[in-house]
């Protein structure tokens, strides 16, 4: 199939409720000029605790239909698959979930409408250097990209991933200051090494924008891991602009050391795995992992001022607070 011949019409999305489905879900549904159709496959339990927010994107004028299915049933899938007839399959799948996303590739490439799917990869890049293939996070992830490099062709069907980069929005309230963070109540902060290391991140509603503009360009996006941003900045900017809009005072600074950071995430994966991912992506980030010589906005239309800046995203993140 060619690049050139294909517009993504009708759309099916995994995981459009969930943290960062919902702000796809939202950009998808909001796109002028609209999509033929998009079905939300979702659990019998998400479509009743759900159900006020399913009843406001089926009432948003872009036909919308809710199929309801077990994600990890075969044959709901393949029944997703064929109901409507989508041409474009999109995971936003939580991590916890990720490795179903075999599973769903391996039935769309059987599935006769389907020609594209973005899997769930929004965030870090998984294959940034070569350290990259021994951190623990990265694993399911990578073992997608394996069985895909290895059983699908793109004649088949189409992948796309879209790097993001760690959320802005997430990034800035850290669980535990030995992860960093900034607390407006207490004007306080708590910043990675010196702060001056560069990261490269993604506001959530930019997510959703990018994933729209990737698929208005087949031709860019097609069987490419494309690495997009809203801005790179580095922690003390961060806690430049939170000190200018809350007045103007300077916060209180704790410095956590890289070493300590790893020290930490070691005693995590020890001790509490089911926490200590936050731990390992904290240190890539630290480390460089979000920067590249140049980034795709542009490949796929979305220029300079499209996107969300530090100022408006702090002055959300105080909003939220």
């Amino acid at each position: 199939m060619s690049s050139t011949s294909f517009t993504p019409a009708r759309l099916l999305i995994f995981g459009a409720t969930g943290a960062i489905g919902k702000f796809i879900t939202e950009e998808i549904l909001a796109a002028r000029p609209a999509f033929r159709h998009v079905t939300i496959f979702t659990s019998a339990n998400t479509a009743t605790s759900k159900k006020e927010l399913l009843a406001r994107w089926k009432a948003v004028g872009m036909p919308v239909s809710v199929f309801v299915g077990d994600v990890n049933s075969e044959e709901d899938v393949k029944r997703a698959y064929q109901t409507e007839a989508p041409d474009t399959v999109i995971s936003a799948l939580g991590r916890g979930a990720l490795t179903i996303q075999t599973k769903l590739v391996e039935l769309a490439a059987q599935a006769e409408s389907v020609k594209w799917l973005f899997p769930s990869e929004y965030g870090t890049d998984i294959e940034h250097n070569a350290k990259s293939p021994n951190e623990k996070p990265h694993q399911h992830k990578l073992a997608l990209r394996k069985y895909i490099r290895e059983n699908i062709h793109p004649e088949q069907l189409h992948i796309t991933y879209l790097v993001t980069g760690p959320y802005f929005d997430m990034w800035v309230h850290a669980a535990s200051p030995l992860l960093g963070g900034f607390d407006p109540s207490t004007k306080t902060a708590s910043l990675i090494g010196d702060g001056n290391g560069k990261v490269g991140f993604c506001t959530m509603p930019d997510v959703g924008k990018f994933l729209v503009a990737a698929l208005r360009h087949p031709a860019e996006s097609f069987d490419k891991a494309l690495k997009v941003q809203s801005f790179v900045v580095t922690p003390n900017q961060v806690l430049d602009e939170y000190e200018k809009q809350t007045g103007g005072d300077k916060w209180s600074i704790t410095y956590v050391p890289l070493a300590d950071l790893k020290a930490a995430e070691a005693k995590a994966w020890q001790e509490t795995p089911g926490s200590a991912t936050g731990f390992t992506l904290r240190r890539i980030w630290a480390e460089g992992g979000t920067l590249y010589d140049k980034n795709d906005n542009e490949l796929i239309g979305v220029g300079p001022g499209e996107t969300e800046d530090l100022s408006y995203a702090v002055a959300k993140a105080l909003k939220q607070h």
